[in-house]
């Protein structure tokens, strides 16, 4: 899939204009403020009234949120109906559900409980399970690991990795965590200010960037942490 043109524009003042390809799983990286969040608004077209959006894909299907085309939000908290059973939150057959919950590694008993009574991890199984219900060929991916603690981030990032194995999917993977990014995707975008600064495969941007700015969020990223090749 090739997003050929993604322009948006607010009172004619253009706050992106870039292009991307998704081969198989892509991350889009960029400090606040950089368009990730407007990227991902207008592939599931929800920018807000008052902005144009000059979208243009290439690609062997059409978008259809929901059909082909599936989110997966950044807190699973709040992505959920609380006062609503786990297994009225699902919009396809039961046997399709208690397929997918076995695929994520849920116990189908937690269909009967309500989103408070889940873990974090859990519920970020089941918003997954609800992405992947529909057999979706590209998802969207929020920072879907921000509300977890580190053991249950690597746990949810090995999973969809897994997942994108048997299953084939597309992944847009949108962080500012590019240690995350690494784990899970094969290449990499890195925006500022609405432009594409960086493009490539993730081996080749992490360990030699080009660009001074993704240079910066990469030291800002691994400061602290192990960075391993």
């Amino acid at each position: 899939m090739r997003v050929k043109t993604l322009q948006i524009t607010l009172e004619k003042k253009r706050l992106l204009d870039i292009n991307f390809h998704i081969p198989s799983s892509l991350a889009l990286v960029g400090q606040s403020g950089s368009g990730k969040s407007l990227t991902l608004k207008a592939l599931l077209g929800m920018l807000p009234s008052g902005m144009s959006c000059n979208l243009e894909i290439e690609s062997d299907f059409t978008l259809v949120v929901g059909k082909t085309l599936a989110f997966i939000p950044q807190n699973p908290f709040t992505a959920l109906s609380p006062l609503t059973k786990i297994k009225k939150q699902f919009f396809v057959d039961e046997k399709r559900v208690l397929e997918i919950f076995d695929e994520v590694g849920l116990d189908k008993i937690l269909l009967d409980r309500f989103p408070p009574e889940l873990s974090g991890g859990q519920l970020q199984r089941v918003v997954i399970a609800m992405a992947l219900s529909s057999k979706p060929k590209l998802i969207l991916l929020d920072e879907p690991t921000t509300a977890l603690d580190p053991e249950t981030r690597t746990l949810i990032l090995e999973l969809l990795k897994k997942l994108q194995d048997r299953e084939k999917f597309k992944m847009l993977y949108v962080t500012h965590d590019i240690s995350s990014a690494k784990d899970l995707c094969k290449d990499i975008v890195v925006l500022k200010s609405g432009k594409v600064v960086e493009y490539g495969k993730m081996s080749e941007v992490i360990y030699r960037p080009k660009d001074h700015y993704t240079k910066t969020l990469i030291e800002a990223n691994f400061a602290n942490r192990e960075f391993r090749k």
